[in-house]
């Protein structure tokens, strides 16, 4: 598996940001079929820092319901895997892009 096939997008939410500035520790959504050792190599290279751990979740689909003028509409959200990076002390991942 190629490196730039393996980061989908970087998960930016609160828990996220609290688990940034608590613990150094970034959420990223990765290809299912990626392993640990592929996510840690993908992070260092395009990031150029160095990480200490690598956590995986697989969070399976879901089925959502919603009741419209239509009628009801049932359809299922995909299920995807997210990787939690602990970067090296000292060092961050600039993931807004301000370059300050």
């Amino acid at each position: 598996m190629k490196q730039s096939d393996v980061l989908i997008k970087p998960i930016l939410s609160e828990k996220a940001n609290k688990q940034t500035e608590k613990e150094n520790r970034y959420s990223f959504i990765v290809d299912k079929k990626a392993n640990k050792l592929e996510i840690k190599k993908a992070i260092e290279s395009f990031y150029g820092v160095q990480v200490e751990n690598v956590n995986t979740i697989v969070v399976p689909s879901k089925q959502k319901a919603k009741y419209t003028k239509a009628g009801f509409i049932v359809g299922r959200k995909p299920s995807k895997k997210k990787a939690i990076v602990t970067v090296a002390a000292g060092e961050t991942i600039d993931l807004y892009g301000t370059g300050v």
